[in-house]
């Protein structure tokens, strides 16, 4: 396997997780087979789970919902961990939210491995509901990419019950100085773990293995210690004194613990759960998104509890103008339009820059593809564009194309 960047490399490790490291798999990283079967279940195979069942994994005994959320209770920290892409995953924390407000109203915060520490100013002015909906997505994009939909249920959730959103990553800034620049006695950078005995061999197997993989292997633990770190503040922070933090990673940032939860316990001890959305298997119109991933004989439990899912993503992309586009100062440029296109058939150009559709402003392409999406094969839009000096209605009938 061979990423460009330890971003596509993150991403994309969470279904290899939940579909590696199953019984028979051989092969040891320390020499001898001691490993807790079944991927850290001990008691069950997680494919012997039916779609929706929860278990308790240290005990293998199944749970009903309200069963497990008496048990995260006694924790200040509860990690749910996800497949990005995977609606299912998100209802589940959702679903886990609703609930964690209903128990300890006012005292529930989330931190989100898809906002960095650095964008914490802006966070802030959003949950004081003073950031708009427009900068908020934009803010979004800049610290995670595409993919604001699959998460916007949890943001109104949020919003409506003003829970305050933590973004726990390195900036940017931070992850460049510590790629340029010796990290082991830089007291810039968080107190980093650098040999942790499973950690070490079970990312590295996800990489591939391969010693061109060191560099992104301690990059990965710059964005784990950096969001265990964005953990301990809060617990030590004045103004959560009893709050619970609920925190939205990757599978593989909190599977078996050792990723931000033995980090961020290191760094103050205190109590948490770890609960993991769990597919076993993926529909066969999705095959092609599973990893092959070398076992690992790792002996520690997944998680305190997994949650059987299927494999749910957002629906193809169908609704298309027919244009490449390009984002630049907050707008989007008509690079070229496709023959035979809608854009074409309306009359749009290459560099005609897109304001808004039906009304909605467009401030990059995320925001064109979240409305057409919303839209249906053979409806009409009004489109609002700049060609020069002069703003344009269009009116773009959207046909089915094959481009």
């Amino acid at each position: 396997m061979c990423k460009s960047s330890i971003t596509a490399i993150v991403r994309n490790v969470s279904l290899a997780l939940i579909l590696s490291c199953l019984p028979g798999s051989g092969g040891d990283a320390f020499g001898e087979e001691f490993a807790v079967p079944h991927s850290g279940s001990p008691y069950i195979s997680l494919d012997k789970l039916a779609d929706n069942e929860i278990l308790h994994l240290p005990t293998g005994v199944k749970v009903t919902f309200d069963q497990m959320q008496d048990t995260l209770s006694a924790s200040r920290v509860i990690y749910i961990g996800e497949t990005h892409d995977n609606l299912e995953s998100h209802r589940v924390q959702l679903e886990i939210l609703k609930d964690l407000i209903r128990r300890f109203p006012g005292k529930i915060a989330v931190g989100m491995e898809m906002f960095r520490r650095s964008a914490q100013r802006d966070l802030d002015l959003w949950n004081h509901n003073k950031l708009s909906e427009m900068a908020f997505k934009q803010l979004f994009q800049e610290n995670w990419g595409h993919g604001y939909t699959l998460y916007q249920p949890i943001f109104e959730f949020m919003q409506e019950h003003g829970l305050p959103l933590i973004g726990l990553k390195s900036s940017k800034e931070d992850e460049d100085r510590f790629r340029k620049e010796d990290p082991s006695d830089d007291s810039m950078f968080p107190e980093i773990d650098f040999d942790d005995r499973y950690h070490r061999p079970f990312s590295m197997s996800i990489f591939g293995g391969h010693a061109a993989m060191e560099k992104p292997y301690r990059a990965l633990l710059l964005w784990e210690e950096t969001m265990a770190q964005t953990v301990a503040e809060f617990l030590n922070e004045d103004a959560y004194p009893d709050w619970k933090l609920v925190v939205l990673a990757g599978g593989f940032h909190v599977q078996y613990g050792f990723g931000i939860p033995k980090r961020a316990f290191r760094r103050s001890p205190h109590a948490y759960s770890i609960v993991l959305p769990t597919v076993t298997e993926l529909p066969s119109d999705l095959k092609d998104r599973e990893m092959d991933v070398e076992h690992v004989s790792i002996p520690l439990y997944a998680g305190d509890f997994a949650w059987k899912l299927q494999y749910k993503v957002l629906p193809e992309k169908k609704i298309k103008l027919g244009v490449m586009l390009e984002e630049k100062d907050h707008a989007i440029r008509i690079k070229s339009v496709a023959p035979n296109s809608n854009a074409e058939r309306a009359g749009l150009q290459q560099g005609d820059l897109l304001l808004a559709l039906e009304g909605v402003s467009l401030m990059n392409t995320g925001d064109l593809i979240e409305q057409l999406q919303k839209k249906n094969i053979g409806d009409q839009v009004s489109l609002l564009i700049r060609r020069g000096s002069q703003e344009l209605e269009v009116e773009v009938e959207l046909l089915e194309i094959k481009l």
